[in-house]
């Protein structure tokens, strides 16, 4: 045991006998509840702005509670400090207030524990705006130390399994996730004022669908069922479009047995939308505004800092094909990215992993991954997809091997994917035969055939417009977070030793 183990286990041991102390006085150490009548939040809003002589003629008496995150007794007088949420207040507690049996017990009350009280407000003599306590309930008591009493919670694969004590131990992770609840809240008022409906499908499915990934495998037992997490809403949001809901949306939970990295996470969100009598187009136009809409009411501004990178969310975002981008980042001709003759030298150039037996869209994608989408750092829609890697996708009338769809990079991550929707059931039937060959030659991202959603489509399918965009990635964004680790409340970690 090293010494800091030592220290730690010495002061949980201190905390269960001053436990055992509240208990043998006769004190409930784990009430049921407290009945507050206002907040420190409420009482910070309201009465910041009364100066010294209004809060004495007021005699204003309050009654709330919080976490105790500091304490400082001077012989017969303590001052503290709570938190309710966000916020903190000073109490001060005096012996002659309170009664002596009291106070003296606030020697057994320590950082950590949590406390009601009634008092009066008032502000001392730095004008700080305290609360004169004239009675105190104890409500809990935390056996283990907060945590910069011992290490500060520096580390950050700890600050990720312990997520509790990061966000009671650094306010900068408060905030991001207070911003990122702000986000999916203005997200679902955005989608709700365009007329859309907001519905849920379901996450574990017979055939997955909507993407290229690998899925968590689950089991039924009681039909005996091998069944899927979701790793897209997709193809059952289109049947909604095709059961005559004209605009739908989710912001859903996905699941997709892929690596760990700064951008990937195997649990993760998105809000994933339908517009039927839409195209390509009306996506764009509804991203931009999304964005600017999250920017002006949540940010209050359209320029955002990530990393040592400014981004700009003015519109219209910045529009290039597939082809385009390779040339102009990957320094390609142009005029070598349209055949699969020309391509390969130059995918071996860039060592690109068993090129030779990629098919031309395929090896295309692969290509601009290599050399482009890293530099993406601007707002920047990428479009004209080759049709191998997009199978739910009208094609582009000019040119049968590109289909109509973008991406949407900012600062080199993809957060955003759209399409105008495949909606003929003799093409999307030829398109899952292709998606089968490609899981036959060992793709076991390729997706599967699913018959019911081409019966739901042999009813009729509408022109459609549909599009997902990465919530976690778009936070990571909007709050200037390295990884996504950063913006999820509980990432995935691979278990500890002592855990197994």
């Amino acid at each position: 045991m090293n010494q800091q183990q030592q220290s730690e286990n010495e002061y949980i041991q201190q905390r269960r006998q001053h436990l055992q102390a509240i208990k043998e006085a006769g004190i409930n150490p784990f009430p049921v509840k407290f009945d507050y009548d206002i907040t420190a939040e409420q009482i910070k809003d309201i009465f910041e702005k009364y100066d010294k002589e209004e809060l004495e003629s007021l005699e204003k008496h309050v009654k709330t509670c919080g976490r105790i995150m500091s304490k400082r007794m001077q012989g017969r007088a303590c001052f503290m400090h709570i938190s309710y949420g966000k916020t903190k207040l000073q109490l001060y507690i005096r012996q002659d207030k309170v009664g002596k049996p009291a106070y003296k017990l606030l020697k057994k009350i320590e950082v950590g524990d949590f406390i009601g009280f009634t008092g009066t407000l008032f502000r001392t003599r730095t004008e700080e705006l305290t609360v004169m306590v004239e009675d105190y309930t104890f409500l809990s008591k935390a056996i283990r130390p907060m945590p910069e009493k011992w290490h500060g919670l520096k580390d950050k694969e700890l600050r990720y399994r312990m997520r509790y004590l990061d966000l009671l131990s650094n306010d900068e992770v408060r905030q991001t996730f207070i911003l990122r609840s702000a986000l999916i809240s203005e997200t679902r008022k955005f989608f709700e004022m365009k007329e859309y409906m907001e519905v849920e499908t379901p996450m574990m499915q017979l055939i997955p669908g909507g993407a290229a990934a690998k899925p968590f495998i689950t089991h039924h037992n009681a039909l005996d069922l091998d069944l899927y997490l979701r790793i897209a809403p997709e193809l059952f949001l289109k049947r909604l479009i095709v059961g005559g809901f004209p605009r739908v949306f989710e912001i859903n939970r996905n699941f997709r047995n892929e690596g760990v990295d700064t951008q990937h996470n195997p649990e993760f969100t998105m809000v994933e939308f339908y517009e039927a009598y839409a195209d390509l187009r009306d996506m764009m136009t509804i991203t931009e505004e999304l964005f600017t809409q999250l920017c002006d009411n949540v940010l209050k501004t359209r320029k955002v800092k990530y990393g040592d990178k400014s981004l700009s969310f003015e519109t219209p975002f910045r529009r290039l094909t597939m082809r385009e981008a390779i040339a102009e980042y990957g320094g390609i001709p142009r005029e070598k990215l349209d055949a699969i003759e020309t391509l390969l030298p130059e995918a071996k150039k860039l060592e690109i992993e068993d090129a030779e037996k990629m098919s031309y869209g395929k090896l295309l994608s692969e290509v601009f991954e290599t050399v482009a989408e890293e530099k993406l750092i601007q707002p920047t829609f990428i479009t004209e997809y080759p049709i191998e890697v997009s199978p739910l996708t009208k094609s582009i009338p000019e040119d049968d091997r590109f289909v109509d769809r973008f991406e949407l990079f900012i600062a080199g991550m993809e957060l955003a994917n759209a399409y105008s929707e495949l909606n003929d059931p003799e093409e999307q039937l030829r398109r899952f035969q292709m998606q089968i060959s490609e899981r036959e030659k060992g793709d076991d991202e390729a997706q599967m055939m699913d018959r019911d959603f081409l019966t739901a489509m042999e009813h009729g399918m509408p022109p459609t417009g549909g599009q997902g965009i990465g919530i976690d990635r778009l936070v990571m964004v909007l709050t200037n977070s390295q990884s996504i680790r950063d913006v999820i409340l509980f990432p995935y970690m691979r278990p500890r030793k002592d855990e197994d």
